[in-house]
């Protein structure tokens, strides 16, 4: 409705101005920098364009738990960087992770993963999904044939960190997607830790990629958001018996089915915001989906720094005798160092591990970890990635605490290991603090 076509507003009195005076919903303005629309809901011209809305005949702003002006520009920006079609933003990283894997796993479905994740995708898989009936096998990353091995009828999906979180493994995202489309099913991959700047998953043949936004994608550390992108490549159309949730007619979103009315690339998105996100809640706000668009202004200054400085401190601390491993695919003797060269040509990622000699007694190496953190002192201990500021965490003790010992060993995860986050700070300033931690031991 334009403003002339606005009925007039009559004389109020104060408690009526209070609320409602001098300000038209839908008033435009020429801001340069996307503005912050910090509302819950949102103003309808008429009831017939409510009724379109809530019908999904017709897109547009209802209710901020679904989705805000802001957000959409968020939505929109991701899927562009990934080369995607679509995108739906929520409140934090694993809530991106787990929309994806109930929105496309369905009543039943089994997920092959990686055996190489971060600690709460783990957590996420084998416990809190399997009381919604969604089973998981996790397999050697490495190894296409254990991924084949372990898909079955229920399979729906394989997941899987484009670079695994904290050691820094790379993955051959070809290799797998060629065995998840072999078998039926989409490849999705957490690309958290290479950005689409380093890394887009989806021209090596994956289908759907998640993001937490609260790490490099934001930035600053200031704000908690996850975002899931449809590539637009899975095709759920070619076996519908298998996806019903997008194939089958559901009276919630009308006559047709989600496949037949939004088609490819854009069902799925449809499926998490109209279902997941509207009845479970994880929405993101827009105040947070404000500050991660600015972060993203300048993601690929800050993450070639930072890419440039963690290779240059993994070389120096290669050299250093009290580190027994570097685990930095940019190192010419790390396994997947090879695939670094394939995969990641714009700079291999911040995140990365190291071993500290071990003295062979679990109580002494215990000890020396405890020292040798707590002897930082520009290197802060947060248990985050992606930060402008460089960041340490003790993996055993802190995000992956609640796997067995056997899993952290099959994510070469040790007692000694600690994970590093570089940020944008001096590299020699962070050499130097890590040195000095290490000389103290």
């Amino acid at each position: 409705m334009t403003d002339a076509a606005r009925p007039t507003a009559p004389e109020t009195r104060f408690a009526t101005r209070q609320v409602q005076a001098a300000y038209t919903p839908g008033t435009a303005q020429n801001t340069a920098v996307p503005p912050l629309y910090q509302s819950a809901a949102y103003e309808f011209a008429s009831l017939a364009e409510a009724r379109d809305l809530f019908a999904l005949r017709k897109v547009g702003n209802i209710y901020s738990r679904n989705a805000s002006p802001t957000q959409q520009l968020l939505e929109e920006r991701v899927a562009l960087l990934e080369g995607g079609v679509s995108a739906v933003a929520v409140a934090s990283g694993q809530a991106a992770v787990a929309v994806t894997i109930l929105a496309l796993a369905g009543r039943g479905g089994h997920v092959v993963a990686a055996d190489r994740l971060y600690g709460g995708t783990v957590d996420l898989l084998q416990d809190t999904l399997d009381d919604f009936g969604i089973s998981v096998t996790f397999v050697d990353q490495d190894d296409p044939d254990a991924w084949r091995a372990a898909t079955h009828e229920r399979t729906r999906l394989f997941f899987a960190e484009s670079v695994a979180n904290p050691v820094a493994q790379v993955l051959d995202v070809r290799a797998v997607a060629d065995v998840a489309h072999a078998a039926g099913v989409p490849l999705v991959i957490d690309s958290t830790v290479t950005t689409p700047y380093l890394q887009r998953p989806g021209e090596h043949g994956a289908d759907f990629v998640v993001h937490s936004a609260t790490k490099y994608l934001s930035g600053h550390g200031g704000s908690l958001g996850g975002v899931a992108v449809d590539l637009g490549t899975f095709d759920f159309g070619a076996d519908p018996g298998r996806w019903p949730q997008f194939t089958a007619q559901a009276d919630r979103f009308g006559p047709q089915s989600l496949w037949e009315r939004f088609g490819q690339g854009y069902a799925f998105a449809t499926l998490v915001k109209a279902k997941y996100v509207h009845d479970l809640g994880p929405s993101l706000s827009p105040f947070n989906a404000h500050q991660i668009l600015q972060g993203i202004e300048t993601l690929d200054l800050r993450v070639a720094r930072q890419s440039a400085s963690a290779l240059r401190i993994a070389r120096a601390l290669a050299a250093h005798p009290g580190v027994a491993a570097v685990h930095h695919p940019g190192l010419a003797d790390n396994p997947w160092h090879d695939l670094a060269a394939r995969y990641l040509p714009n700079g291999t990622p911040a995140v990365f591990s190291i071993d500290l000699a071990s003295r062979g007694d679990e109580d002494e190496d215990q000890e020396r970890v405890e020292r040798f953190v707590d002897g930082l002192r520009i290197v802060r201990l947060v248990a985050n990635i992606g930060d402008a500021r460089s960041l340490v965490a003790h993996p055993a003790s802190m995000t992956h605490s609640h796997l067995t010992a056997a899993q952290r060993a099959a994510a070469g995860i040790g007692a000694t290991t600690i994970r590093l986050s570089i940020g944008i700070e001096d590299p020699d300033d962070l050499l130097a603090d890590l040195e000095r931690s290490l000389a103290a031991l």
